[in-house]
């Protein structure tokens, strides 16, 4: 069922909510109550009616009635806004108030029997002219009351009050339950309940349930097949470029994580500002090479992997089917950047699995497949509605100006989607055909480019994807300024500088370009680096712990070469300048040790004057004092001259009084036992807790009491929330959130503060 659901088109989803609603409805009656008895639409319910057999959802049986599968009667709490039929909501009164109500409503006596009682007013209350007789005659706060209900879904109790007694919540109330027309349910605190059969009576003989068997339209444009093919390997070589940058980023300087998991909006732009291109891109390289094995977590980074290493050797058109496949069966949609409160989410934030994500991608791809030969959407906010119509359960993304927004940019970043009509690559991706998308890729996709073009200018151009060795050459001796269908790098005396620190020799470097350059290499490209070479190295820097210096060459000499000092690692920079290895004290004692007499100096040049330095204890601690005045020591020893200080009594109460008030926290694993089993679950989760806030969770848990909380989000962000109604399922705690307003579920390993409500 959890399999089907997702697929069905909304006349199916209509039909099945309808047959829920009518728990025994012939095919006559559901044709009524969709308005579909005749024409177009009856043809339509009798296609949809046989889907849903083909799904072994809904079938006849021998009495020529209209049977549903349990599970999909269950579907819906409250089908088309209709609460319960009345035999389910009348099910615990007794007979004499059956018989009550049938006297309110000037019904004949009916025989004592519970079910005779019961039957009557059901049969009264299925007529519609009979019902709107009967509310014809009540009050107006009454009419107006019933009128409003019959039109609104049911209300769902929060909590159950057994024996708890019931009041008009509502003017008018008391007229309708005395007639059934309203029921109260004496075991649920809450409003009075609308049985199914009065509610349909009240909304009339002309209201019909919704039954939509026609698509949205969609305008379209011309698109013939070169056009599309052409601009899906234009998008496609596009984002297989901007992969191998954005990946290139991440292998070069791994992304940090955030604490709370995932990679931050300020390392998301990092990445696109050095990749040259949208976050969108980022989010969406980033989540289909997470899931392809191309990058990993590695302690508070995500760092490249080995598999990173063979697909970067790869061709473009088989680094482009590895992402395209991944990217196909994604449970989630990576261009999600913002939640429903529209705060920035991180990307790789290892959301829960959604099964929806993957049918809505589905689904896109099989409603454009859907449009003419050689045409295209015109809007792809039209698509986008098509796609509701042909998956109305999957969810839209908060961030979505128009339905599907977010997943549509994505299909036509892949190039799946090309002038609004299904690509070659989108049309192998619903084959499910890995290799016909490989050989469709390699059709669209030319190959790895391993020469450049070299202009005056000192720029380089690539046409198309650079292979992995031109790609790793010019990003070492130059600067990417542009990616994408053609890539340009631009060379400075910084990044030929950079070239040669890497071990590069001049001739070395004009040797690799020039073998990877379309022509001959230009002048003033060959005298830059012929420049820069000749003033690299002038000045040197070495490390060095200290230095040793003197007036005496020959004496500097013999410290270089003396045995004793090898451990030093002296070094002659100068004919009386010496550095060492070993800092200035380790420096000095083998000096000293091998007969010298070296003396320290200051930053300042002057001579560092060396004493013994004493030690003392700040403060004498006194004996602790027994009673009778006396110390344990003068208990245990003769009395003497000098008995020690006495302790200043004052002094010490001062300064116990402004010593800090926080205190150890107890040890639950010193041996101490925990208050409660909810106490040790709740510590065992929320690492981010005191004790004291522990225990003052756990007493809120276990009493049903309110409390406050600061809880941080998967986006980073920090809230504070009231919760009431706590019920603990670890690692997770379910409560109302008086912030939403709505049912929340909170990781207690993010809450970092609890404090009353």
């Amino acid at each position: 069922m959890a399999l089907v659901l997702p697929r069905l088109a909304l006349p199916c989803l209509q039909v099945a909510e309808a047959l829920a609603a009518l728990p025994a409805a012939s095919r006559d009656d559901l044709s009524g109550f969709l308005d579909a008895t005749h024409g177009e639409r009856a043809h339509e319910l009798a296609a949809v009616l046989e889907t849903l057999a083909d799904h072994a959802l809904v079938w006849p049986d021998g009495n020529g009635l209209l049977r549903t599968a349990a599970p999909l009667r269950d579907v819906w709490g409250s089908p088309l806004g209709l609460d319960a039929p009345l035999v389910r909501l009348l099910a615990g009164s007794t007979s004499d108030e059956l018989g009550r109500m049938l006297a309110k409503i000037d019904v004949a006596p009916v025989a004592g029997r519970k079910e005779a009682r019961l039957a009557a007013l059901v049969g009264h209350h299925s007529d519609p002219a009979r019902v709107a007789t009967l509310v014809a005659k009540a009050p107006a706060a009454t009419r107006k009351l019933l009128e409003r209900r019959a039109r609104e879904a049911p209300e769902r109790p929060g909590f159950i009050m057994f024996g708890a007694s019931q009041t008009d919540s509502e003017p008018g109330e008391r007229w309708a339950v005395e007639r059934g027309l309203l029921i109260r349910d004496r075991h649920r605190y809450g409003p009075a309940r609308m049985s199914a059969e009065v509610a349909l009576a009240l909304r009339g003989s002309d209201w019909h349930a919704p039954f939509t068997p026609v698509p949205p339209g969609v305008r379209s444009v011309p698109a013939t097949v070169p056009d599309v093919e052409r601009e899906a390997a234009a998008a496609s070589m596009a984002f297989a470029a901007h992969a191998v940058s954005v990946l290139g980023v991440c292998a070069a300087a791994p992304p940090a994580r955030l604490k709370a998991g995932g990679v931050g909006a300020r390392e998301l732009s990092r990445i696109g500002r050095a990749a040259q291109c949208d976050e969108i891109l980022v989010r969406l390289v980033l989540e289909a090479a997470s899931a392809a094995g191309l990058l990993a977590r590695d302690g508070d980074r995500v760092a490249a992997t080995a598999t990173y290493d063979t697909w970067a050797g790869q061709e473009p058109a088989d680094q482009l089917a590895v992402l395209l496949r991944t990217w196909w069966a994604l449970p989630l949609t990576p261009g999600g950047s913002r939640d429903e409160d529209g705060k920035a989410l991180p990307a790789l934030a290892g959301a829960p699995p959604c099964g929806d994500c993957v049918q809505a991608r589905h689904g896109l791809l099989a409603a454009a497949s859907q449009l003419p030969a050689d045409e295209g959407v015109a809007n792809s906010a039209d698509l986008g509605a098509l796609l509701a119509w042909l998956r109305p359960l999957v969810d839209e993304l908060p961030q979505d100006a128009t339905p599907f927004a977010t997943l549509i940019r994505e299909a036509e970043l892949l190039g799946a989607l090309a002038r609004g009509a299904v690509s070659p690559i989108g049309a192998a991706l619903l084959s499910d055909d890995a290799e016909a998308l490989t050989d469709v890729c390699r059709r669209l996709l030319p190959a790895a480019s391993g020469t450049a073009r070299f202009g005056s200018d000192l720029t380089a151009v690539v046409a198309g994807t650079p292979s992995a060795h031109l790609l790793a050459l010019l990003d070492s001796v130059a600067d990417r300024e542009t990616a994408g269908a053609a890539s340009v790098w631009r060379f400075s005396p910084g990044s030929v500088r950079r070239a040669i620190d890497a071990g590069l020799t001049p001739d070395d470097l004009t040797a690799d370009l020039a073998a990877v350059a379309v022509e001959s290499l230009p002048q003033p490209l060959s005298y830059l680096i012929h420049d820069t070479a000749r003033s690299h190295g002038r000045v040197r820097v070495v490390s060095a712990a200290c230095v040793i210096h003197g007036q005496e060459p020959a004496l500097l000499a013999e410290l270089a070469a003396h045995r004793r000092l090898v451990p030093l690692g002296l070094r002659q920079l100068a004919p009386t300048v010496l550095i060492s290895r070993a800092p200035a004290d380790k420096t000095l004692t083998a000096l000293r040790a091998a007969g010298y007499a070296p003396v320290a100096e200051k930053p300042d040049g002057s001579v560092r004057i060396e004493r013994a330095r004493r030690h003392r204890a700040a403060s004498p601690v006194p004996s602790p004092r027994l009673p009778g005045g006396r110390s344990r020591k003068q208990r245990t020893e003769a009395p003497t001259a000098d008995a020690g200080t006495a302790v200043d009594l004052h002094a010490l109460a001062a300064r116990l009084l402004n010593a800090p008030q926080d205190l150890a926290e107890p040890d639950p694993h010193d041996g101490r036992p925990y208050a409660s089993d909810t106490e040790e679950i709740i510590a065992g989760y929320a690492r981010n807790l005191t004790f004291t806030d522990v225990r003052q969770l756990t007493h809120a848990v276990d009493k049903g009491q309110p409390i406050t909380i600061e809880y941080v989000a998967t986006s980073g962000s920090t809230t504070v929330r009231t919760l009431s109604r706590l019920e603990l399922d670890a690692p997770y705690l379910h409560a109302w959130c008086h912030l939403r307003d709505d049912e929340r579920m909170f990781t207690i390993s993010r809450i970092h503060g609890v404090m009353p409500a």
